[in-house]
């Protein structure tokens, strides 16, 4: 894999070109800058820009200004690679907050290791009405100690709306959910993207996060997409890269709030 050329097409398709990622977002160019708003339970933020040293502050402050009109909480997602190379230590200093720094990591799908072996009495199953999103819903507030009204909102406004762009799963023991994921697939790209993978503490390391990732993976290849991007923790980085997951890159979450 030719690291420079894969980082230059998902910079182009994933956030330069970005869609929007749910049926009321819009995305749009501001100078060198691509945003997305979104309704307050949706995704707002700044997906790619294009800054030198003498505009950053500029841009900064138009997007403050663009977000606070509407009374929204904002992410700056910063890559290793933007410029200018202080470009988080500009955000910081205009009151944005970071949050831990990931990693950008790709995959063949069709390429991946993946044979998964789940606890017994454990099953992965497709999310596709009110109940499974409820379900995942739960999973992801007790396997990350967080609201997920959140998540659950967008993904009932996916399925409603546009139920062929977005994939949920969700691991029961039992009728109890222990762990959930979902992909989100980009028309128009190779790219389909793994969000929120997440497993209830008590049954880490049983193959649940491996299982979810498998799930997504034949999902995403028998719709036709070749590759799956993924901005993994701390946590997820080691078992990502054991089933054939390359890193790209670095990105932090930027969070600004009126």
């Amino acid at each position: 894999m030719d690291h420079t050329a894969f980082l230059a097409l998902v910079d182009r398709d994933l956030r330069e070109e970005a869609r929007p990622d749910g049926p009321d977002a819009h995305v749009e160019r501001s100078g060198d800058v691509v945003r997305q708003t979104a309704p307050a339970h949706g995704w707002n933020g700044v997906l790619w820009s294009r800054l030198d040293e003498d505009g950053a502050e500029a841009a900064i402050a138009g997007e403050i200004a663009h977000f606070t009109r509407l009374g929204r909480e904002f992410e700056w997602k910063v890559y290793g690679h933007d410029r200018p190379a202080d470009l988080g230590r500009r955000l910081a200093g205009a009151g944005f907050v970071p949050g831990p720094e990931e990693t950008l990591m790709v995959a063949e799908a069709a390429r991946l290791d993946l044979d998964p072996v789940l606890p017994e009495g454990v099953r992965v199953l497709p999310v596709t009405d009110a109940a499974g999103v409820g379900l995942v819903a739960e999973a992801h507030r007790e396997a990350f100690g967080a609201d997920s009204t959140w998540l659950r909102e967008r993904l009932l406004a996916r399925l409603a709306s546009d139920p062929d762009t977005v994939v949920a799963v969700v691991a029961l023991a039992g009728e109890v959910p222990v762990g959930a994921a979902r992909m989100e697939l980009v028309p128009g790209t190779s790219f389909a993207g793994l969000w929120g993978g997440g497993t209830v503490r008590a049954w880490r390391g049983l193959g649940i996060y491996r299982a979810l990732v498998a799930h997504r993976a034949r999902a995403a290849v028998r719709r036709g997409y070749r590759y799956l991007q993924v901005d993994a923790s701390a946590r997820s980085r080691p078992i990502l890269q054991g089933l054939g997951f390359v890193p790209l890159t670095t990105t932090t979450p930027y969070v600004y709030t009126p």
